[in-house]
């Protein structure tokens, strides 16, 4: 696994609460179903980011706990905790190893790492936690994914590679992908893999929420443009609009999970 730092995410929280895409209503009901969650066990979201998705199960376990390594998500997840009013929340900064230290319980339901789990030590997180989730619980590993084919999707890739160069950074070095796959590793494990792909859905980007989405992300975040962040967001919003004077830009996206069951 390589070491990018604990930069990885620096600067880019407000616009990661603010212009990800939720994920829609029937991945909450898959999970809430897969694990027949009643309202008692403990939920963790391992790189839970502002904690949104996390704040979706409130009302199906006791206790829900998110851990970030950034603390400004870890802030933001507190301030959209309690704008809800939620009781049951506990928001950690730091890794798994954090939880670990300070918890002694054996009573994870559901653990959900979503979009974060190509970022750890899979293998190790998995060893971990094994002992620490009850029987007929597991991890659920969410991704989203879409074509990509779009026009206006190659316009942002072509616009954000003149500004941000080709290469992904990540955190101080830039990022590899790794060469063994998710459910391989599950495989290895000890728990029993299961996968899911749940049924595409609309999304309307429009060319602010484009450049916030980028802003929010470890590659494309805004710290790497100095000062020219401006010129950027006029260049990239001028391209846009050319395709479509409306600056409405549509993409179906589609969520695949990987079960982790014990």
């Amino acid at each position: 696994m390589s070491d990018y730092g604990s930069e990885l995410f620096q600067g880019t929280a407000s616009f990661y609460s603010k212009y990800r895409p939720l994920y829609p209503p029937s991945l909450v009901r898959f999970l809430i179903h897969t694990f027949s969650t009643n309202g008692d066990g403990t939920m963790l979201d391992l790189g839970c980011g502002t904690g949104q998705l996390a704040c979706r199960f409130s009302d199906w376990f006791d206790q829900i706990i998110g851990i970030d390594p950034e603390l400004e998500m870890i802030q933001e997840a507190q301030d959209f905790s309690s704008t809800l009013r939620l009781t049951n929340t506990k928001w950690l900064h730091g890794t798994l190893d954090t939880y670990l230290r300070t918890n002694n319980e054996d009573n994870l339901k559901l653990v959900t790492i979503a979009k974060a789990f190509h970022w750890m030590d899979r293998k190790t997180t998995l060893e971990q936690l094994y002992p620490r989730i009850v029987a007929g619980g597991g991890i659920a590993i969410i991704d989203q994914y879409g074509q990509k084919t779009e026009q206006w999707q190659q316009t942002v890739k072509h616009v954000t590679e003149q500004w941000y160069g080709k290469k992904r950074r990540a955190g101080k070095t830039t990022y590899t992908h790794p060469s063994i796959r998710h459910e391989e590793i599950i495989q290895s494990s000890s728990f029993t893999f299961d996968q899911v792909e749940l049924p595409f859905y609309s999304f309307i980007w429009t060319p602010e929420t484009i450049i916030g989405h980028l802003y929010s992300t470890s590659f494309g975040a805004k710290r790497f443009l100095g000062s020219r962040s401006r010129e950027f967001e006029t260049h990239l919003t001028s391209e846009l609009l050319k395709l479509n004077e409306d600056g409405q830009f549509t993409e179906q996206i589609g969520i695949a999970i990987k079960l982790a069951l014990k």
